[in-house]
């Protein structure tokens, strides 16, 4: 690592920094609608946006400072176990192409803006839909302090914010700026600003990742030696080689499910679906985004590239940025670590506007302020999205970063809990709203438990995402443990509550509303009682 500043790389990182921030604040002009003060404007983008937009938005959910740092950052690690992600991103397409183009549909028809509007809608809870728009919140805070934890690993191999000695204030100075800069043109244009700048984001990621896996290969003498480099260390280390051992297969299998069942639950995933403007632009994406996944296998390679060219670092974190450094030119350097810094900036604003959405919609409107103009809405949401950024960067000041990839394995263990209401709501009215409810809980509670007593080397509580799974001993991922208890919860209340007579509530949707598309004849966004304002 350099002792002092890369001065040619950081160059190169504030040319594409600030050509970001600059896009990011003219977005507020682009196609801009006569009445941008609603959450329909500022938080979907007008619902206007097409199959490439679309695209680039959604893939900016996939490819984060998450994908950049901290999965090639688990392989160099703990080797090929790290690889989670790669079969869950192939899981999700299939399931999410059941399910995306129905909540595209209904939430189009009745103009939902949030999971918990719809839920509130197809169940008649509120009660259902604060737990919803709570869990997503929570869920969201980790997700985006792993995209500052990227910011902060370039700035730091680059020779910015000191070393390990220096005064917290300086150290963390590159997070503060990071927050000061994200959240301002957040603030000003909404969702189309990440969906402007994640077209300069992913053109930098594909080139970074074509010249990686091509150039870094060839000076390191193929990909023998990689490999062979790599198995060596693991295998001295004790963890098994290249391949996981047989406790390490279960731990893996149940990442990469528990992961593909999660990822679509978040609200920033729905959030860029809900932002398209037909059923059909949902249905080519789910067809075409895994060439993302493609790009991702050669990705988490740079692990294995890490140990083969002798990278040493502390903190994990910081492998893949100190590997640019010392395999690319000064200059390409600055562009490898633009990427990572602009994948943290757009997934980062899209996560914030979503929670802010959760926020205004199915608290401030439903609980306090059931009358607010579309307006109001929309002044809370820009004001609830600086409040999620300070969440997040609790999370990045308070635990430990060397891990960061539990930033959002944890989340992910919440918001696995909202999948029955939301994709079991898209196809059945069976389950009993209270049910659900607590079936919620208990998941809540037990993935919350299980994973503040997992320790680490570094952290004494929330360590990580794995424990032991009752009743067959071996090692798994809390999250999927805890979605199976929540939905065998959530049968057993649902036949108790449907025996008992128990009152349900009121679906205001119908079956057509599921396959309704934008260019129907008769369809028009029509907004529920709930969120229709004092006009209702």
């Amino acid at each position: 690592m350099n002792d002092g500043v890369n001065g040619v790389a950081l160059a190169v990182f504030i040319f594409f920094f600030v050509l970001v921030t600059a896009m990011g604040f003219m977005a507020a002009r682009w196609r801009r609608a006569a009445n941008d003060q609603s959450l329909d404007e500022w938080g979907l983008g007008g619902r206007s946006f097409g199959t490439w937009v679309t695209w680039f938005l959604l893939g900016g959910d996939l490819y984060t400072a998450y994908t950049f740092v901290a999965v090639p950052a688990a392989i160099y690690a703990a080797g090929a176990a790290g690889f989670f992600a790669v079969p869950y991103t192939i899981l999700v397409y299939p399931l999410i192409f059941t399910f995306l183009p129905r909540l595209w549909s209904v939430s189009h028809k009745h103009g939902y803006v949030t999971t918990s509007d719809f839920v509130r809608g197809r169940f008649g809870s509120k009660g259902l839909s604060l737990a919803v728009a709570l869990t997503g919140i929570l869920a969201t805070m980790p997700y985006i302090a792993l995209q500052l934890v990227g910011i902060q690993a370039v700035l730091d191999v680059m020779g910015v914010g000191g070393g390990e000695d220096t005064n917290w204030f300086v150290k963390d100075l590159p997070l503060l700026i990071a927050f000061g800069v994200l959240a301002a043109y957040t603030y000003s244009s909404g969702l189309r600003a990440p969906a402007l700048i994640a077209f300069v984001k992913d053109t930098l990621i594909y080139i970074v990742i074509a010249v990686a896996i091509i150039y870094i290969p060839i000076k390191l003498g193929g990909f023998d030696d990689i490999f062979a480099a790599a198995g060596d260390k693991f295998t001295e280390s004790g963890n098994g080689g290249l391949v996981p051992d047989h406790g390490g297969q279960w731990t893996y299998a149940t990442l990469a499910l528990g992961s593909a069942l999660a990822l679509f639950m978040y609200p920033h995933s729905i959030t860029a679906t809900l932002s398209s403007r037909s059923r059909e632009v949902i249905r080519r994406n789910t067809t075409i985004l895994p060439l993302y996944s493609l790009m991702l296998g050669l990705l988490a390679l740079l692990g294995f590239m890490a140990i083969a060219a002798g990278v040493k670092v502390e903190n994990g974190q910081l492998a893949i940025p100190q590997l640019f450094e010392n395999m690319f030119p000064d200059w390409f350097a600055g562009v490898a670590f633009a990427a990572i810094g602009i994948g943290a900036l757009v997934p980062a604003a899209i996560m914030s506007i979503a929670a802010a959405n959760l926020f205004t919609r199915n608290i401030y409107k439903d609980f306090i302020k059931p009358d607010a103009t579309p307006a109001q809405e929309t002044k809370v949401s820009k004001l609830v999205s600086l409040l999620v950024k300070v969440g997040a960067l609790v999370f990045v000041l308070g635990m430990d970063k060397t891990v960061a990839i539990n930033f959002q394995l944890l989340g992910g263990i919440w918001i696995l809990q909202t999948f029955p209401a939301l994709v079991g709501g898209l196809f059945t009215r069976w389950f009993h709203r209270w049910a659900l409810l607590g079936g919620w809980a208990v998941g809540m509670v037990y993935g919350t438990v299980a994973a503040y007593g997992v320790a680490s080397p570094t952290q004494k509580h929330f360590g990580g995402s794995s424990d032991e799974i009752p009743g067959i001993g071996e090692i798994g991922y809390i999250g999927l443990t805890a979605f199976v208890l929540n939905v065998l919860v959530t049968v057993v209340l649902t036949f108790v509550l449907r025996a008992a007579k128990a009152p349900d509530g009121v679906d205001e949707t119908k079956p057509s509303d599921y396959t309704a598309d934008a260019g129907d004849p008769g369809v028009q966004v029509e907004l529920p009682p709930a969120t229709a304002g004092t006009s209702h």
